[in-house]
């Protein structure tokens, strides 16, 4: 699984990185054909609540999941897609499973 991580507005910092790879490498064990998972974090209207916009697209066989959230912090954003990603996957592979 080929894991990439873009900083817009802002330079992220090597311990946020490091959470944002460690959260994503979870959804191998939700879905295990993962090839290629985007990270983008983005700093909207700074000074502002609410201006960290997070979004993961994960490639796999047969097209892209994509989730996006914002929130007051990335760390946050990142749980919440993790998250809803997990479901996501989770989901697909049961009706790749029933087919």
């Amino acid at each position: 699984m080929e894991i990439k991580i873009q900083a817009v507005h802002f330079d992220a910092t090597e311990k946020l990185q490091e959470f944002a790879t460690r959260k994503v490498e979870k959804l191998a064990k939700s879905y295990e054909d993962i090839q290629k998972v985007e990270v983008s974090l983005k700093v909207v209207k700074p000074a502002t609540a609410l201006n960290k916009e997070t979004s993961i697209s994960v490639t796999i066989p047969g097209g892209t999941q994509f989730v996006d959230k914002t929130c007051d912090t990335f760390e946050e954003g990142i749980d919440l897609c993790v998250d809803a990603l997990k479901v996501k996957l989770t989901k697909l592979k049961e009706k790749s499973r029933n087919h």
